[in-house]
């Protein structure tokens, strides 16, 4: 009841107001597009300006049907605010309104999108005295499709179709509004191509109302497809702009026959030497690799494993020219590939004239050594370890004992490592005897004494060697040592004299001689000090000592008779006590000691005798 009083008055208001002629300006404005998330909540503005005040105006909100039929879905005087119950919208919308002085804002929030809520929205403002405006805005709603898969032919592609085969097919699922697809390849993207190309799309809508698009492509295969990589792209459309998606690349296999083959050296990747092992490899330009067979320039088939032939322990005589062959599926012709193969030797070294070579002193030698090699040698002439020329000819002039050895010539090859040969050869020096000069000949040796003298001699044939003094020989011992003898002898000195040591073979003989000079040792030696004099010298010390103490002893009694000893002070006195005549004591005590010397004198004797 009261609110059809409020509306009767409302009513006879307007009435009123439109009698008199009264009427306010109205102004709506909203945007053009409205874009959505499919799921999410849309939120529609409508800003409005008008004279009369928010109280008196009347909003109205309206969709329109694909057909462009209005239905209206809400309505708001001063009095009432209604939802209407029979639309797609019910339930799910919700409209908040801002006013303020002159103007406001009109908010429609539509909840939960659905594809079918893309319609266009009209918002209506009137005033109370017929002053009215509206505007409109199209809602977008959109929703991301799946990543794309793609499936690719798994089988091979024979190259020589006359018209384009299947290459592979792109689905991208669940996408609004329909995204589209583009294949490339090797990036970049394919189209449509009489006889070359055709790409070929279906879409399905599924009861939600999103699309899947499915895009199948066939090309005329080239050899040159061979490896290619094929992808699809998705576009769609997203808020504000639009989106993209890339699928997995796949290669394709083609197949197509060899015309050509290719025969080279797989390793060593150097120069090749004698015992090294060879790999060829045979290659055709088709796909896949043909089956081939490998002969050598004899035609010899030889046996090989997936297209490699392999040569172990090869020599010079393995040079040549080697063949695979195969036959082209098409045309069955012989498809021929063809390498030379060269390898490199170095034949054992060889020294002339001969390997054992025997000169006397003071000649000449002039030894060569060859080495027959496909390649540059360098050679190098080796003794105990140590290089002593280089070149493939040793010179020795004059040559003395020290150059007699084994000599090793060296033959390498620069340009391959490990290609190397040698040879040797065994020099002997023959010559009259050397003997190693003494560090003295001239020798000082205590008389009775024994004196070892020894004797180095080398000489080829080796020498012997003995010992002579006095024009007779003597008795000595000797060894053979590596590069000669050596012998000594055992003399005893007894006087100056002169041993002779004499080195002889078929070639000469030579002698060196020592002179010994005999020395006879003094036999008194004077004493150093007392403690290496010796008993001796101790003796004579206490002796003197005692006749020192005699003469001491004969002066005191000597002065004693005469009384002409006086005291002193307690420190030293004689003094006669009560004793017989025949018994005096003297005590004697120096400044400087504590030690007392005490004498009995016999009273009876002489001082003489004393």
């Amino acid at each position: 009841m009261a609110l059809r009083t409020k509306t009767a008055l409302l009513v006879g208001l307007l009435f009123l107001l439109h009698t008199w002629g009264v009427k306010a300006q109205v102004k709506v404005e909203m945007e053009d597009r409205v874009e959505v998330t499919l799921g999410t909540a849309a939120e529609i503005p409508c800003l409005y300006t008008t004279d009369d005040g928010f109280g008196g105006l009347i909003i109205e909100w309206f969709y329109l049907d694909p057909a462009g039929k209005q239905h209206r879905i809400y309505f708001q005087d001063p009095t009432m605010r209604i939802e209407e119950t029979n639309s797609q919208f019910t339930g799910r919308i919700k409209v908040d309104v801002t006013p303020s002085q002159g103007s406001g804002q009109v908010l429609l929030r539509v909840l939960e999108t659905r594809l079918g809520d893309e319609v266009d929205f009209i918002c209506l403002v009137k005033s109370l005295t017929d002053g009215n405006d509206q505007g409109k805005t199209q809602l977008r709603v959109f929703e991301k499709p799946a990543h794309p898969i793609i499936k690719s032919v798994d089988k091979d592609i024979w190259f020589n179709n006359e018209e384009p085969v299947k290459i592979g097919s792109c689905e991208a699922k669940n996408g609004y509004p329909r995204p589209n697809i583009t294949w490339y390849k090797d990036n970049t993207p394919l189209s449509n191509v009489p006889n070359e190309v055709s790409v070929v799309s279906q879409v399905a809508t599924g009861s939600s109302g999103l699309f899947s698009v499915e895009s199948e492509l066939s090309l005329k295969v080239v050899k040159e497809d061979q490896g290619s990589e094929f992808y699809c792209e998705v576009n769609y459309q997203i808020i504000g702009g639009f989106g993209m998606l890339e699928s997995e690349k796949k290669k394709i296999r083609v197949s197509y026959p060899s015309d050509e083959v290719n025969l080279w050296v797989k390793s060593p990747k150097r120069d090749i030497k004698e015992g090294d092992t060879v790999e060829f490899e045979c290659l055709g330009n088709g796909n896949p690799q043909p089956l081939v067979t490998f002969r050598n320039r004899e035609m010899v088939e030889l046996n090989a494993i997936n297209n490699v032939l392999e040569l172990r322990n090869v020599s010079r005589l393995d040079s040549g020219l080697y063949e695979c062959v195969t036959t082209h599926i098409e045309t069955f012709e012989e498809v021929v590939g063809n390498t030379t193969l060269f390898v490199n030797y170095l034949e054992p070294a060889d020294v002339s004239p001969e390997e054992t070579l025997t000169l006397s002193q003071g000649a000449d030698l002039n030894q060569s050594c060859n080495a027959l090699s496909s390649l540059k040698t360098h050679t190098v002439w080796m003794k105990n370890g140590v290089k002593v020329a280089t070149g493939n000819i040793l010179s020795l002039r004059d040559v003395v004992y020290d150059m007699a050895g084994t000599y090793e010539c060296m033959v390498t090859v620069p340009q391959l490592v490990g290609m190397e040969t040698s040879a040797a050869f065994q020099l002997i020096v023959e010559g009259s005897p050397e003997i190693s000069e003494p560090q003295s000949t001239s020798l000082e040796q205590a008389v009775e004494s024994t004196v070892v003298l020894t004797c180095r001699a080398r000489g080829n044939p080796r020498p012997t060697i003995t010992w002579r003094s006095a024009g007779s020989l003597v008795d000595s011992q000797s060894n053979v040592t590596e590069d000669g003898v050596l012998s000594w002898v055992n003399v005893k000195v007894s006087s100056d004299l002169n041993v002779s040591c004499h080195a002889s073979n078929t070639n000469g003989n030579v002698e060196t001689l020592y002179s010994i000079k005999a020395i006879v040792p003094p036999t008194d030696r004077p004493a150093s000090t007392v403690g290496t004099g010796g008993s001796g010298v101790i003796i004579a010390v206490l002796i003197i000592c005692l006749l020192l103490l005699a003469i001491l002893g004969s002066v005191l009694y000597f002065l004693y008779k005469k009384g002409k000893i006086c005291g002193r002070s307690g420190k030293q006195d004689l003094t006669k006590e009560k004793t017989s005549r025949d018994n005096i004591v003297v005590e004697m005590k120096s400044d400087n000691t504590e030690e007392a010397v005490l004498l009995a004198v016999n009273g009876d004797k002489k001082s003489g005798d004393q």
